[in-house]
């Protein structure tokens, strides 16, 4: 076994892990996946690592890869891993930092309690974050790190829509788009957003002109879809020539992509923090630069 720092992944996201592997000088190890009659799964590791070792799973879909996670970190350090990290692109269940109801889990602070137990460092792109200020008091581990991709998105919306209007769908996507549009001097605006349900969204415009604007939207995730369709929509019906949209992560549940089709969306852009047809901005060497300056042991 090489002395060098390893990357361990799973085959769904061997091409992501490869891009991330060559660009941060890691040595790419498959994990082997086996799955029983019953359902349970088998996880198989290199059978000696280095004492340093990245484990890439972004958690989109995160049902069966936490089980993984599960696994595979106490595996890891038990084969020679001394400083194991997290490369979580996507990172799921941050969305919920309180009850709303009498006996609701406060699934963020449950599910970032125990990675932190599991890995030393936590790295992740654009979390879905609201009442809590920084990753750490989400993910305690002894150093959680955010990395943003709205100044890549920028770049590409810049490249792209030389003229664009970026428009957040809601109050939460003013960093992004503050930051996508400050490189290339921008306009941008963000909406008011009342949520009545999963499904169920009031977007309400700022108050700027957007007639033969070529608007982008811009947002950290899609998932249904709804807002995203609710915001263009009104966009288009206040003159915007053209409305395209760009987000971190493509999770794009059920018939997202054709909701947002339907309400005129041109074109649809991501990176590639989710596998998805409409990824056109690498994370490989925002990552890469992440883990660079990382210990080698405990």
């Amino acid at each position: 076994m090489t002395t060098a720092a390893a990357l361990l992944y799973f085959e769904d996201e061997t091409p992501a892990a490869l891009r991330l592997a060559v660009a941060a000088g890691l040595a790419p190890h498959r994990i082997e996946r086996h799955r029983f009659p019953d359902g349970e799964i088998q996880l198989t590791l290199p059978a000696q690592l280095p004492a340093r070792v990245v484990l890439l799973r972004s958690l989109h879909r995160p049902g069966e890869k936490l089980t993984e996670l599960l696994l595979a970190a106490p595996t890891a350090r038990q084969l020679g891993a001394q400083h194991l990290s997290l490369v979580a692109p996507y990172l799921a269940y941050m969305r919920q930092d309180k009850a709303f109801a009498p006996g609701q889990a406060v699934s963020q602070r449950i599910v970032g309690a125990w990675l932190a137990t599991l890995f030393d460092t936590v790295i992740t792109v654009d979390p879905h974050l609201h009442r809590v200020a920084s990753l750490a008091e989400a993910v305690p581990a002894r150093q959680a790190i955010t990395l943003s991709a709205a100044p890549l998105l920028g770049n590409w919306i810049a490249q792209r829509r030389p003229a664009a209007f970026l428009l957040g769908p809601d109050q939460e996507s003013a960093q992004w788009v503050t930051q996508a549009a400050a490189a290339h001097g921008l306009p941008h605006a963000v909406c008011k957003k009342e949520r009545h349900g999963d499904r169920a969204v009031r977007i309400t415009l700022p108050a700027c002109d957007l007639r033969g604007q070529a608007v982008v939207l811009l947002d950290d995730v899609a998932s249904s879809g709804h807002t995203l369709a609710t915001t263009a929509a009104l966009a288009l019906a206040a003159g915007a020539a053209s409305v395209d949209v760009a987000v971190t992560h493509a999770l794009l549940a059920g018939d997202a992509l054709q909701r947002l089709q339907q309400a005129g969306v041109g074109e649809f852009w991501s990176t590639d923090s989710v596998a998805h047809a409409s990824n056109v901005v690498g994370l490989a060497a925002l990552l890469a630069a992440s883990l660079k300056p990382m210990p080698t042991s405990a």
